[in-house]
C-alpha cells in the first residue's frame, strides 16, 4: 500500500542562493538518489512558491520515518548534501531545533 506525505520547509531569502539550490536540485547527487529510492520512496516532488518549499514523497510499505533517518545519519555522503543544503534552507517556524523537513497535517481532501 502505497503512502503520501506532505512536508515544508523555507529557503533563505535571497535570490542567487534559490538558484542555486534549484540548480542542485536539478542533477541530485547519486548517492542521494540511491538514499531516496533505498528506503521506500517510491516518488518524491518538490515545489517553490517564493521561498516556501512543498514536498510530496509517496512511500511503499517498506519507508519509515525512524529507518531512514537512522539510514541517514550513518551515510556520509548524505550527511554532506544534509550540511551543504543548510546553506540556502531556513527552518519553518514552530520547527524543532536542527529540523529541516517538517510534516504536514492533511487538513482536507475531496
Amino acid at each position: 500500500m502505497a503512502h503520501r506525505y506532505c512536508l515544508t520547509l523555507d529557503l533563505v531569502d535571497d535570490a542567487r542562493l534559490i538558484a542555486e539550490y534549484e540548480k542542485y536540485h536539478q542533477a541530485i547527487w547519486p548517492e542521494i538518489h540511491k538514499s531516496i529510492t533505498d528506503y521506500g520512496i517510491t516518488n518524491m516532488e518538490i515545489y517553490r512558491f517564493d521561498v516556501r518549499l512543498f514536498m510530496i514523497m509517496e512511500t511503499d510499505d517498506t519507508f519509515s520515518f525512524e529507518k531512514k533517518s537512522a539510514a541517514d545519519a550513518a551515510n556520509p555522503k548524505v550527511q554532506e548534501w544534509e550540511k551543504l543544503m543548510w546553506k540556502y534552507q531556513h527552518a519553518v517556524k514552530g520547527a524543532q531545533k536542527g529540523e529541516k523537513w517538517v510534516l504536514m497535517d492533511k487538513i482536507f481532501q475531496l
